[in-house]
């Protein structure tokens, strides 16, 4: 068993993805008071090595440790001026809080939780999630494709892609192989992707190949509304807030909190000609895709002016199958994960880290959920689902 060396396994703060600094930016602009609680979810039902919660714990110590540049300020400065310099300022006084997490390990199984306020604990998510992939693949020790060959395969697949005429995203932070995996895999994207390769979710791999970092929101935006204005006014109030923040740039929105029909119930004309498109991450993307054009159609906004970003467990094979369907129907771009950053010979993990309470200014912990357009996706307490579900008139599958 390999030991492992906890040093700066996540080497910058700008190490997550883009969409939790926007969200972090409109929590303090919109929530500063609110609190929120965030649990580990092991859905592979993966055994983690005795020792895994010591060494996770030793990882998330260090990360105490990081601190926004000077020259990382200046690149958010530049590359995303929707960001206020307040927020900036901000940002360069930050510091992860271990006090926030809870790491448990009882035999085999893992326990993780976050607490606190919303606006401090939503940077956790993305970068402890590395941590645990990172950290189990060290443990067990299998050994992963060589260099030469991540290099290979990630060329073969973003020159698909081109051949393809579409645009791709890299956005595999959350369950990568290894940092260094994800470092090959955006240099070779950006060394051989000329043309599709368009940039990745990652900040500071971003900053560090030259490239755009790519996001909006997530789930945990319209889960939060939802504790704060009910479930029926969550999509809602959730878009009302993220155009207020950000007006008019950032403008793709996530539509499978509460089911895509239920969300397309509620993106009336305002809001479908405000925002530049939607994000597909759940269900048969076909269907949503022509559910997609027709919404638009119906509100005679023409589809080919607007996009789908499709991001939902994304390969070549999936991909080519929704480009051929949409083509010269309306825009569209991919965002892709696992299937770039590992995709290395081993068994890629299946883990998430989901809201589970929110605390909104003047309210009370209350339960969140989320509703996918695939069932078995639906995360939160089984009475917390049935009461949204019969709230939003979602049948009980």
């Amino acid at each position: 068993m390999e030991t492992v060396n906890t040093n700066q396994i996540i080497p910058s703060i700008l190490d997550n993805d883009f969409y939790k600094f926007t969200m972090q930016y409109a929590a303090i602009k919109q929530f500063p008071f609110a609190k929120a609680s965030y649990i580990f979810i092991n859905r592979g039902e993966h055994k983690y090595p005795p020792g895994f919660g010591q060494a996770l714990q030793a990882a998330v110590d260090e990360m105490a440790k990081l601190k926004l540049t000077k020259e990382e300020k200046n690149f958010l400065s530049t590359t995303c001026p929707y960001l206020d310099p307040t927020y900036l300022d901000f940002l360069q006084g930050y510091h992860y809080d271990p006090s926030e997490i809870d790491i448990q390990q009882e035999g085999e199984e893992l326990q993780v939780s976050i607490k606190g306020y919303w606006y401090r604990t939503i940077l956790w998510e993305v970068p402890l999630m590395s941590l645990i992939c990172e950290i189990y693949y060290r443990m067990t020790g299998d050994q992963r494709d060589t260099k030469e060959e991540i290099i290979a395969n990630t060329r073969t697949k973003i020159e698909k892609y081109k051949e393809l005429g579409i645009t791709i995203a890299e956005f595999g932070t959350r369950r990568r192989h290894s940092y260094t995996v994800h470092q090959i895999v955006v240099e070779t994207l950006q060394k051989y992707g000329q043309g599709s390769f368009i940039g990745t979710s990652n900040v500071h791999l971003a900053m560090k190949y030259n490239t755009k970092p790519i996001g909006t929101h997530a789930h945990e935006w319209f889960m939060f509304h939802a504790a704060k204005y009910g479930f029926k006014m969550a999509n809602s109030m959730g878009l009302e807030h993220w155009v207020d923040t950000y007006r008019g740039d950032l403008g793709i929105a996530l539509t499978d909190t509460y089911t895509s029909k239920v969300f397309f119930e509620q993106f009336d004309r305002k809001f479908a000609k405000l925002f530049d498109g939607v994000r597909h991450d759940s269900g048969d993307p076909v269907e949503f895709a022509d559910l997609v054009i027709s919404h638009y159609k119906s509100m005679n906004i023409d589809p080919l002016s607007k996009t789908i970003i499709f991001s939902d467990g994304l390969n070549p094979e999936k991909v080519e199958r929704i480009a051929k369907h949409c083509k010269g129907k309306i825009g569209m771009s991919f965002g892709i994960g696992t299937d770039f950053t590992n995709d290395v010979g081993l068994k890629a993990m299946n883990i998430v880290i989901k809201m589970r309470q929110a605390l909104p200014e003047g309210g009370h912990w209350t339960d969140v959920v989320k509703l996918s357009d695939e069932p078995k996706k639906h995360t939160g307490t089984p009475e917390m689902i049935e009461l949204a579900q019969r709230l939003l008139d979602i049948p009980v599958s």
